[in-house]
């Protein structure tokens, strides 16, 4: 069985094949600049020379399109008809409440979807119309939506609810949802195999650091909190958005600087975070290398970022009443070797103490808590990929 892995962005596309009999992938690639000016497609197969196909894309349609020829493609491709290919499954931002597992695709599912836009206007339109595209192009084959919020929804009321007039939760859906769900999934089930333990004993805080950035609690295999909440933007400093702050912050903005409500929303999420601290870049590789040129404000955008992400790992080791391991993952995660050393800097009381020399690994799983720690530390690069079509099988096989 093979399941192809869509991931639709604005003007983007990412994908990947899985064989899903030995869960290898056979190609992935990236689709950019759709409906825009250069649009291109480029591809990798292990074993190949990387494909690129440089020709213009109107909208995601032609760009799934092009996909499907690439994957046939005689001499760059992977599979001898769209035949092979059993399923498609998609990632979908935002599923609200109705949805705390994967979904196969109908139309009652696509109503749901489009009611969940007001939830998330940046990301489920560009899904719907990802669907919508491969649907038109492969109308028999089965599709399935797995969604990033679906593993948070575990989260009990005392951790979602938000202390504002309780009918704004009833009546808009105000609560906190969490993200990056799936990766937050993926990796605690690779640190409790790794610790040699059931997932349904450890207690796992997961830490998907990146641009974007967010940590999971997991106690006894389910999310009881997460940092990002009704949207993205709540939770630690990330590399361009704020995460938490004081919320008077913005009718002061409006007030005292005559700021709209979407220009604070884009200072919020486009301006602020280690970009806007640093002055330098949302890229923690260019404020690194600012910081070690002596840049104070690059020095201190690393400082807040590390001190928001102990200060919550140290919140939720308080929320589960102890952890037995905690997990870095994703770009910065995998990558960034003193960050790690850095954020678990006063943490030895709670038991996370690194090994200096275990920690010098980059994208490799990998325990890097020093022997006899109470608490494990690990890398784990994440999947997010395989999660969807791992999923994807189940929902159709």
């Amino acid at each position: 069985m093979k399941v192809l892995v869509i991931n639709c962005g604005s003007s983007s596309l990412k994908y990947q094949l899985i064989n899903m009999e030995n869960e290898e992938s056979l190609a992935q690639g990236l689709v950019e600049r759709i409906g825009i000016e250069g649009s291109v497609l480029t591809q990798k197969v292990p074993g190949k020379d990387k494909y690129i196909i440089e020709q213009p894309m109107a909208d995601h349609k032609d760009a799934i399109k092009l996909v499907l020829e690439a994957l046939v493609d005689e001499t760059h491709g992977v599979i001898a008809s769209m035949d092979e290919i059993s399923a498609v499954g998609h990632r979908v931002v935002h599923g609200g409440e109705k949805y705390a597992e994967s979904v196969l695709i109908n139309d009652e599912v696509m109503a749901s979807l489009e009611e969940c836009v007001k939830l998330a206007p940046l990301h489920n339109p560009a899904n719907i119309i990802g669907i919508n595209a491969c649907k038109s192009l492969m109308p028999s084959t089965p599709m399935v939506a797995v969604f990033d919020t679906a593993f948070h929804q575990t989260m009990p009321k005392t951790a979602y609810i938000y202390p504002l007039p309780y009918e704004l939760y009833e009546n808009h859906g105000i609560r906190k949802y969490g993200f990056h769900g799936t990766s937050h999934k993926f990796v605690s089930a690779e640190c409790a195999k790794m610790l040699g333990k059931d997932i349904k004993d450890v207690k796992i805080i997961t830490c998907h650091l990146g641009n974007g950035a967010s940590l999971a609690a997991i106690k006894n295999g389910q999310c009881v909190d997460t940092s990002m909440g009704f949207t993205p933007l709540e939770g630690i400093a990330m590399g361009t958005r704020c995460g938490n702050i004081d919320p008077a912050i913005v009718t002061f903005l409006q007030k005292e600087c005559n700021m709209s409500a979407a220009e604070v929303d884009n200072l919020m999420n486009k301006k602020s975070g280690v970009f806007g601290i640093s002055g330098v870049s949302s890229d923690f590789r260019d404020i690194e290398d600012a910081a070690a040129q002596g840049n104070e404000r690059a020095i201190l955008a690393l400082d807040v970022f590390n001190y928001r992400v102990r200060e919550m790992i140290g919140a939720y080791a308080a929320a589960m009443g102890g952890v037995d391991a905690v997990v870095f993952t994703a770009g910065l995660g995998e990558n960034a070797i003193e960050t790690r050393l850095d954020i678990c800097k006063g943490l030895e009381f709670l038991g996370i103490e690194l090994d200096a020399e275990k920690n010098n690994v980059r994208g490799k799983a990998r325990e890097i808590s020093k022997d006899g720690a109470k608490v494990k530390a690990f890398v784990i690069p994440t999947n997010e990929e395989l999660v969807i079509a791992r999923d994807t099988k189940a929902l159709t096989v």
